[in-house]
């Protein structure tokens, strides 16, 4: 060793300086997704919430319904009249537009006598109409009618004095034949019409068969003729249609008039003029015995009103008594009748006629703005029919909606108007949601 002294070698070591502390190091990546995870959940469950919530909204409502609360018909309270018919014969009185009030002794076709003069004014005047006051066409009397008139006269027909060439018009004839009840009138204006009496003899029955009188056969223009049968039924359905001709109804209310070479003629039947009495023919045979159609105008509440009824078949020794018989059974029944009729309420104001119903509960009431009446007597049926239309979805308490209307027969309705007694909204959005959950 040479003695001498090496320096020791020093290492040094690197101290960091002090510096700031880093910030917080960001999340690791699975918690950050964990995150969004769960905030999508709640979104989805809020929006969720949500679209419960409205999706009823988008759905339509169903349209109102209606429910009818009233009959299709009613019936007038009370107990039906009884008429004071006679024991023997057959009779009908009927209310035009109404029906048939009442009835008795059957449906069998009898001798109906003169009574068959009203179609055969029929056929005249539906063949050649005549309007108001009209005289018609003219026709004259040859010399083999006028001939005939001796012979007739024998016999004891009813007639009115025919020369030959004599001319009368078709409304001076119908006169002849409506009011003193001239059978050889019939024939002559049946020949003047038809060619021959058979000819206009098919007329007359083929007319009942297009009326439907189906229990008439006619034989011959005037009635002298028994095989010539009807029954009251058929008859009041041909006086029916027979005053609903302007000419016919004119002549039959006549108590006299002036013809060519007969001069002034009357009518057989005594009732007219009275008790509102306007029409329309006597009939007496013996076979018949008395026979009556007749028309009377009443007035009831304010609205006139024609009765027309048959009686047949009433007993007497001569065609005095007879007609007398059924000029009183007819008086009688007239009277009662009349009283029959009256106004009555069948419907109240403020009734309930149809429940409107909406949806969820929703819904009001249609009900009558006012009363209705109708001119009848007990027992009669009477049509009920509502109006209704598209119920809309909104409406207010008291709006007119519809309409109900009653009908006697074919007589004339009577109406009032239907009103809402609610409002009818539809259902809120809370009803709604709700009605949902």
């Amino acid at each position: 060793m040479d003695g001498s002294t090496e320096a020791p070698t020093v290492v040094f070591s690197r101290i960091p300086s002090a510096t700031p502390a880093p910030p917080n190091p960001p999340q690791p990546r699975r918690r950050r997704k964990g995150l969004l995870f769960s905030s999508l959940l709640t979104l989805a469950v809020v929006l969720g919430g949500g679209l419960f919530t409205v999706a009823p909204l988008r759905h339509p409502l169903p349209g109102p319904t209606v429910e009818l609360a009233m009959p299709v018909s009613l019936t007038i309270p009370g107990k039906t009249p009884k008429l004071p018919w006679p024991k023997s014969g057959q009779g009908v009185i009927a209310v035009s537009g109404l029906g048939t009030l009442g009835s008795f002794g059957g449906n069998k076709p009898v001798p109906i006598a003169s009574v068959t003069k009203v179609m055969t004014a029929y056929v005249i005047l539906t063949e050649h109409p005549l309007k108001a006051g009209e005289q018609g066409p003219t026709l004259t009397v040859s010399a083999e009618q006028a001939a005939a008139y001796p012979g007739e006269r024998a016999r004891g027909e009813s007639l009115v004095k025919v020369e030959a060439g004599e001319e009368i018009t078709v409304r001076q004839a119908l006169q002849a034949v409506l009011l003193p009840s001239a059978n050889n009138m019939a024939r002559i204006l049946a020949a003047w019409d038809s060619g021959s009496v058979d000819a206009f003899v098919d007329k007359m029955n083929a007319a009942a068969e297009e009326l439907g009188m189906t229990d008439t056969h006619y034989t011959d223009p005037s009635g002298l003729d028994p095989d010539t049968v009807s029954t009251a039924k058929d008859q009041v359905i041909l006086a029916t249609k027979a005053m609903a001709l302007p000419a016919f109804a004119e002549i039959v209310k006549q108590k006299t008039a002036v013809i060519p070479v007969a001069g002034e003629v009357k009518n057989y039947n005594e009732l007219v003029g009275h008790n509102g009495v306007v029409g329309i023919k006597t009939g007496s045979t013996d076979e018949a015995l008395g026979c009556l159609v007749f028309a009377a105008v009443v007035t009831v509440a304010g609205r006139k009103l024609t009765v027309v009824g048959a009686v047949f078949g009433q007993p007497g020794a001569q065609t005095p008594e007879q007609l007398d018989r059924v000029f009183a059974v007819t008086r009688t029944v007239l009277r009662s009748t009349t009283k029959a009729l009256a106004p009555h309420t069948l419907v109240e104001a403020g009734r309930d006629v149809a429940t409107v119903r909406g949806p969820l509960g929703t819904g009001t009431t249609l009900r009558t703005a006012e009363k209705l009446e109708v001119v009848g007597w007990p027992g009669l049926k009477v049509k009920v029919e509502a109006q209704l239309p598209a119920v809309p979805t909104r409406m207010a308490a008291g709006t007119a909606h519809g309409q109900l209307t009653i009908q006697a027969g074919t007589g004339k309705p009577t109406k009032t108007a239907l009103k809402t007694s609610s409002d009818l909204v539809p259902p809120s959005v809370w009803q709604r949601i709700r009605h949902h959950r």
